[in-house]
């Protein structure tokens, strides 16, 4: 049988190859188009710092058409609001920042971060603005020291707004004079690039947008791309979420008593330990927040007079520390004198105040406060209570034997020469089970 080879053209493979690797092409560059996404919420401090510094990073190893932060805060400290405009502003990927949800505001340092953008984008029912310097304690700063920091925040928020093409007057005024701005107006006055109403909004929005990155010139391909939430790593979760004005009061105050009791009790350790790392991370997390140092010193007072109250038991030291311990976490994070009334503010809820006041009140005055007492009490059972007692030699000790005390029997051993079957004995001490005794001196009665 004569088998027919059957002839393909090579033009024809040329195109099922072509398809084939089309097929397996098209979708991994598909599946490859993506942006990454950063929560960026509450209090802009070291640990946010680090989380966009670190998620821009990724955004440029793993080829993302953007890094889009997703912003809500309050302000933060300068240090972190620093470190983060400037890697936006050497990014190699374009940066992305969406003022979002609804209600979210991009306030103080959070106006320097929006303006460093290469897109600014906001929801609506958002603000931004009111960046006006304040000192980290709340208070007014001196003049020269504000003047000074003015000056500086105005040529820095400048010197982005112009790299960035924005409305420089308008953050100038932002910053001099605590201006704010709602979405729309933010965009009339060419403050942001849009507004958009949720993530897919701003997606399809900013496709198709060329943007000038440190690597170039880059055109945004963002209408289908995927999106993938980069999220804070434990380290930066745990001392960022430390940051709330409710659980640095709260470490402050079991960072105190833990001591306190360490102080009763020396040698628990146990105490002494959980004390020592309660405040440490208090003022890690006070030296995030716009702390009045005045409040932090009526609560140390306040812990110092329940201390004294145990000791004395005087119902005016427990009132008076329950009021200064109310007014110090009142004042905790309460400026004397703001700045503007827009300025940044943090407070902690009256419901934990008023659960850590009764709390703290009823440790001092009934746990703590009965441990003390209870150590005044004379001891009412066991060997010890027997020392000084009187006694009968039941047997001859030369020198161990039994002896009764108090109608019972016990073992005994004679401290200063033998003693004789009937002689009275005094007891003088314990040696495990076994009583240390003495011959009583005089003449003694015995009680049986």
């Amino acid at each position: 049988m004569r088998i027919t080879r059957l002839h393909v053209p090579r033009w024809i493979w040329a195109i099922v190859l072509i398809a084939l690797a089309a097929s397996w092409t098209l979708p991994a560059l598909a599946q490859a188009a993506h942006v990454d996404v950063l929560t960026v919420s509450g209090t802009i401090d070291s640990w946010e710092d680090n989380y966009v510094r670190r998620g821009i990073g990724i955004a440029e190893r793993d080829g993302a058409e953007a890094v889009i932060l997703v912003l809500n805060t309050p302000g933060g400290t300068l240090t972190a609001m620093e470190n983060i405009t400037a890697r936006m502003l050497n990014a190699r990927v374009p940066v992305v920042v969406f003022v979002y949800p609804t209600g979210a505001w991009a306030a103080s340092a959070g106006t320097f971060v929006t303006m460093a953008a290469n897109i600014a984008a906001m929801a609506p029912g958002t603000e931004i603005g009111a960046a006006h310097p304040v000192g980290i304690s709340g208070q007014n700063l001196s003049p020269d020291e504000l003047a000074k920091v003015t000056n500086f925040s105005i040529s820095m928020i400048q010197s982005i707004a112009q790299q960035r093409g924005r409305n420089a007057d308008w953050a100038t005024q932002a910053v001099q004079n605590s201006i704010a701005a709602t979405a729309q107006e933010a965009l009339d006055q060419h403050v942001i690039d849009l507004i958009a109403t949720d993530m897919n909004d701003l997606l399809n929005k900013m496709d198709g947008r060329t943007v000038q990155t440190a690597a170039g010139q880059v055109t945004l391909h963002t209408q289908r791309a995927g999106v993938e939430d980069l999220n804070l790593n434990v380290a930066e979760l745990f001392f960022h979420t430390l940051v709330d004005p409710n659980i640095a009061l709260v470490l402050l105050l079991i960072g105190l008593i833990a001591i306190a009791v360490e102080l009763y009790h020396p040698g628990i350790s146990v105490a002494g330990i959980v004390g020592a790392i309660c405040l440490v991370l208090a003022l890690i997390t006070l030296g995030n927040l716009p702390v009045n140092w005045g409040g932090a010193v009526l609560i140390v007072i306040s812990v110092i007079l329940f201390i004294i109250d145990v000791k004395v038991n005087s119902l005016v030291l427990t009132v008076g520390g329950l009021i200064m311990f109310i007014l110090g976490a009142l004042l905790l994070f309460t400026p004397l004198a703001p700045l503007s009334p827009i300025t940044p503010r943090v407070s902690v809820s009256p419901v934990v105040i008023g659960v850590l006041g009764v709390s703290m009140a009823l440790f001092f005055v009934f746990l703590l406060g009965a441990a003390v007492r209870g150590r005044r009490f004379p001891v009412v059972s066991g060997q010890q209570v027997l020392v000084g007692a009187i006694g009968r030699a039941v047997t001859d000790l030369s020198p161990a034997g039994q002896v009764q005390v108090r109608s019972e029997l016990w073992s005994a051993i004679a401290q200063e020469g033998p003693i004789q079957k009937g002689d009275a004995v005094q007891v003088v001490g314990t040696e495990g089970l076994r009583l240390k005794v003495v011959k009583a001196a005089g003449d003694v009665k015995v009680k049986s």
